[in-house]
């Protein structure tokens, strides 16, 4: 069994592989004040919930783009399962080549997704990844990672707007019954998703005016679902991309 783990400002996700089979998967939100003793036993609990135990593992391999937690998890790692993990950082092998100005600013979930897409759909690829922040991630055909966008997450938005519009109410995202909101809840949930929506179809079609044609287009992340539900320039939904990138490249490093 390996244990994956995806350190995300928003969610810590998690999963558990047979082979190249995601048996297990959890996502649970992030919280930067717990130590390593509480993520050491969380891990412990999980393991257990899945009917395992530490010794059951075979490897663990995480990403982070929250270093003070890095460290913590690391530590949980060692001391309660046993094992110290794989990091995903700039010294691992990916089989890709990261043609960004600077390789070691880059996420390490952008590298774990662009990993992923090129091993199980090929590319050229955009990438596109709902998260805290939205990212779009170019991918060649020849699997060069090129680099992106980055605007604010959908949820990172319509939080903005509750904290700094005094009338505006803290909402659900849901599909409202019309473009044309008749009240304010209405009216922000067609802006949030519908605005979305369309800047998602306007950053595809300027990706594929630079990648080509033959682009693909995969979607992941917490919101890539609802997003897809609008948009038909969206062509594969992966919501556990990170985790099977994070499988590749323990793959890959082990060999």
């Amino acid at each position: 069994m390996l244990l994956t783990i995806d350190i995300g400002n928003t969610n810590l996700t998690i999963g558990l592989y047979e082979g190249e089979k995601l048996a297990w998967h959890w996502r649970l939100a992030t919280d930067h004040n717990r130590m390593p003793d509480e993520y050491g036993l969380q891990l412990l609990g999980l393991l257990t919930h899945a009917g395992y135990q530490a010794r059951d593992l075979t490897g663990i391999v995480l990403d982070s783009v929250v270093p003070p937690l890095t460290g913590r998890v690391t530590q949980a790692c060692r001391e309660y399962l046993g094992q110290e993990p794989l990091v995903v950082d700039a010294g691992i092998k990916t089989g890709i080549r990261i043609r960004y100005e600077d390789p070691r600013s880059v996420g390490a979930d952008r590298i774990c997704d662009a990993v992923a897409v090129m091993h199980l759909y090929g590319g050229p690829a955009c990438i596109i990844d709902f998260g805290t922040a939205t990212t779009f991630n170019a991918l060649t055909q020849e699997g060069d990672y090129l680099g992106g966008a980055i605007t604010a997450g959908i949820n990172l938005a319509a939080e903005a707007l509750f904290a700094r519009a005094a009338k505006l109410p803290r909402i659900d995202l849901q599909r409202p019954p019309n473009v044309i909101g008749r009240n304010t809840t209405h009216a922000m949930q067609s802006g949030l998703l519908f605005g979305y929506v369309s800047m998602v179809e306007g950053m595809v079609a300027r990706f594929r005016a630079e990648l080509g044609p033959q682009m693909k287009v995969v979607a992941t992340g917490g919101l890539a679902e609802v997003v897809a539900k609008e948009t038909q320039v969206i062509q594969h939904i992966a919501p556990w991309l990170t985790l099977d990138g994070l499988r590749i490249l323990w793959e890959i490093n082990h060999v």
